[in-house]
């Protein structure tokens, strides 16, 4: 109870200590419909809203770089000035690569934030195309003065400090919301786990090293009953957020439908970045650029699923494995990604991180791709079969522990084990794209750092929301 207060008070004090002249805005949200399929995409307003909390970001940092995700969100005065935006990528972006996209249509809902502004504005959504280019697809006008807007809160949640280093406003806030939690494991497991988790973290870089760069807050309402919905086994749950397994017909990809009621919940914390902490032990988790990333927090791989899915929600890094199922279809033509790990080296273009190369380095780099591909296959065939007799959690960890022993003996020997080029095989595809190290957190689960170009990504989302690397 005393940390609870602690972190409520805090967040008052924040809001309190604000000079008038220069209250923060609060937070404004635009909730959205996403609809499409076969070569259809429509963007439809639900409803904006104003959340409880003031704006968590930085008054000076309001603008990225222009260079992550597949969609960006600009807003406009009306004299055209720029005020805020973003990179981002969507459930709706991934589900229109899978084959179902081909033969149907979906809807999904999304949000986007920013500080409310003083007046009316443009919001426009931009999609990146094959040409990296980004176009308009959607554009609408907010009046925050609108009636319609709404301005009633959400039901309050109860906030808690995991750790915290100093005002939102010049940290990077990352929102930790247990999801499958009873009211007692509320009470008496939640708070371990998010712990954990943070933990977690911050054993890797650069986030070890900018760790007071970072406010982690935990959020946990209460379900009905432990666990969360896994329909492939017959599971069914309600649960606050909606998290789920089977998200695309992948049994560990887990993933929230229910973005209306995430964003509810999470109107109580100021965050940039959340994390759903889903109480369950059966393996998964999943990351979107931007939206969130979630863990299935009792398995015994929840540490490195925890930091690899939050890699890919925090900085928009690419997967780098190839050997495992997903959901994804292969696109019709190669193009050079905009995710800074991973390449397609096609002719003509330097390589993305050339800068971080050293001389003499073969490129391609050569790597025992031939040998690992034919064990992986047999890992793979293994995997699925313990899935399909749906044994105990146990055998999965045990495949995953003698897959790990042999790919860390396997990389250990080789010449350009810790040397950045350009090793075949990332981005789900053996042939067409390719990764800057070795080994990685977004290549295996081996205990290993990141590689050196995620570690250069990362530290820039750093920059953005807690300003650059302060020098001692």
């Amino acid at each position: 109870m005393r940390r609870l207060l602690r972190a409520t008070f805090a967040v008052l004090a924040w809001v309190a200590a604000t000079p008038a002249a220069a209250e923060a805005p609060r937070t404004l949200r635009v909730d959205y419909f996403h609809t499409g399929g076969q070569g259809v995409e429509i963007f439809a307003l639900d409803r904006v809203s104003v959340e409880p909390l003031p704006w968590p970001g930085h008054p000076g940092r309001t603008a990225d770089s222009g260079e992550p995700g597949v969609y960006r969100y600009e807003v406009r005065d009306d004299k055209g000035q720029l005020l805020f935006a973003r990179g981002y990528a969507s459930i709706f972006g991934e589900w229109i690569t899978t084959a179902e996209a081909s033969t149907s249509h979906r809807t999904f809902h999304e949000s986007l934030r920013f500080p409310e502004p003083a007046g009316p504005v443009e919001v426009t959504v931009l999609r990146r195309g094959a040409d990296q280019a980004f176009g308009k697809v959607w554009q609408v006008r907010i009046d925050p003065a609108d009636p319609f807007v709404v301005r009633a809160a959400p039901p309050r949640q109860e906030l808690v400090a995991v750790e915290e280093h100093g005002s939102p406003a010049d940290k990077v806030d990352v929102l930790l919301i247990g999801d499958g939690y009873t009211a007692a494991e509320c009470s008496a497991k939640f708070g371990p786990d998010a712990r954990r988790m943070a933990d977690a973290l911050f054993r890797h870089e650069p986030f070890a090293s900018r760790r007071a760069d970072f406010n982690i807050w935990g959020l946990c309402p209460p379900s009905a009953e432990s666990g969360v919905a896994r329909p492939s086994t017959g599971t069914q749950r309600r649960t606050p957020v909606g998290a789920t397994y089977d998200a695309f017909g992948s049994e560990r990809y887990v993933l929230t439908f229910d973005n209306r009621e995430l964003r509810e919940v999470a109107a109580w914390a100021p965050y940039e970045f959340i994390t759903i902490l889903v109480n369950a032990g059966t393996y998964g988790g999943g990351g979107i650029h931007g939206a969130f990333s979630t863990v299935a927090v009792e398995n015994e791989w929840a540490g490195y699923l925890f930091v690899h899915e939050f890699g890919h929600h925090f900085a928009g890094l690419a997967d780098e494995y190839y050997t495992s199922p997903v959901a994804y279809q292969p696109a019709e033509r190669v193009f050079e990604p905009w995710e800074a790990n991973v390449t397609a080296r096609l002719d003509g273009q330097p390589l993305k991180w050339l800068d971080l190369v050293e001389r003499g380095t073969p490129l391609p780099t050569p790597w025992p791709k031939a040998e690992f591909e034919a064990r992986q296959r047999e890992f793979q065939a293994r995997r699925k079969q313990i899935r399909a007799e749906n044994r105990p959690e146990s055998a999965m960890n045990a495949l995953f522990r003698e897959e790990q022993s042999y790919t860390t003996r396997l990389f250990r020997r080789q010449r350009h084990a810790d040397a950045v080029g350009a090793f075949q095989g990332a981005n789900y595809d053996a042939q067409a794209f390719y990764r800057s190290q070795l080994d990685c957190v977004m290549f295996t689960r081996n205990e290993v750092p990141f590689c050196r170009v995620c570690q250069r990504a990362l530290e820039q989302v750093i920059d953005l929301y807690a300003g650059p690397r302060r020098s001692d």
